[in-house]
């Protein structure tokens, strides 16, 4: 029976330090890794695992030195080989195989892990950094995917823009908002989301976009629609008035005898250029409008005006 001590080359007084640095040692040495084809390394480096798997961990390490395990991690007077307790069985009955109490079985290092114990604390993470980062076929695994949400004005999603989230973990970052974002749209941003595991990807950020409503523009797939306010005058005579878009105000020619629905198109005005998306057009609906208090001047004249057009001829 192989005394842990003895394989790692350790004292018994050795600290928990000492044995891991011992370990750490040996297993780089005699990795299979390093060693490809040679049954002798592969046998030490199962030696040397097994006995890190008992020492490295505080309770099987007492449990060894108290005599209750021995050197391959089973109680004493446990039969590998029988699948059982030889006579002389510490937990109860006699000879030949068991038939309750501990379950055992055995890992490719040769340690053995029982329904009450764990392997060695860290052993994962020292495979991991012997292995420059990582043990060979270890499964890679893509980083944590955060969530978070934010809303942006309406020519911000227009336009697109720049937003600084506040994440999960209390991470700030700026993303970029792209342009022609929708309300309600979920946009992916790739790679910045968790750290990846044993060379997997890291995660993703998942940004739910809300569009805060513009008070006088809709969105009309890539083009725009709006409703401006013209003066009787503006609407019978034609003329220029300003007329806001996303950029800023232009100046918009009404033609005359422009009616109420009459409707204006400013290309290019709409949500802006994306991909392989052009960009859209704003349409202006004119809405005539008279004053909010009366205008004795346009009152006489409408007094005097013998206009015999009938507006609803249509509706009949």
């Amino acid at each position: 029976m192989n005394d842990p001590y003895q394989t790692l080359g350790v004292p018994k007084t050795a600290s928990e330090a000492e044995i891991k640095k011992a370990f750490r040692a040996l297993a780089k040495k005699h990795h299979p890794d390093k060693h490809a084809g040679d049954a002798a390394a592969k046998k030490r480096f199962q030696e040397i695992s097994g006995a890190y798997d008992i020492l490295g961990d505080k309770e099987k390490r007492a449990q060894f030195d108290a005599g209750a395990i021995g050197g391959d991690g089973n109680p004493r007077g446990f039969d590998p080989r029988q699948g059982g307790f030889r006579q002389g069985n510490p937990f109860g009955g006699g000879g030949g195989p068991s038939r309750g109490g501990f379950k055992f079985s055995f890992d490719e290092a040769g340690a053995s892990s029982g329904g009450a114990g764990g392997g060695a604390a860290g052993f994962e993470d020292i495979f991991a950094d012997l292995m420059g980062g990582g043990r060979r076929g270890a499964r890679a695994a893509k980083g944590e995917s955060f969530s978070a949400a934010v809303t942006v004005s309406f020519p911000e999603a227009a336009s697109g823009s720049t937003r600084r989230i506040v994440l999960q973990n209390g991470e700030q970052l700026d993303v970029k908002i792209p342009v022609g974002v929708k309300d309600g749209q979920a946009v992916r941003v790739k790679g910045r989301g968790g750290a990846g595991r044993g060379g997997g990807a890291n995660g993703d950020i998942l940004l739910q976009v809300s569009v805060a409503p513009h008070p006088t523009m809709t969105r009309d797939g890539s083009d725009i629609r709006m409703d401006l306010p013209v003066t009787l005058k503006e609407a019978v005579l034609g003329g220029k008035v300003p007329a806001p878009t996303l950029t800023g105000t232009v100046s918009l020619s009404v033609p005359p005898n422009s009616n109420t629905g009459s409707t204006l198109r400013l290309k290019g005005k709409g949500i802006s250029a994306h991909g392989a998306t052009p960009a859209g057009d704003l349409y202006v609906r004119l809405v005539v409008t008279l004053p909010d208090k009366s205008d004795d001047a346009l009152c006489d004249f409408l007094r005097d005006w013998e206009g015999n057009y009938d507006p609803r001829a249509k509706n009949r």
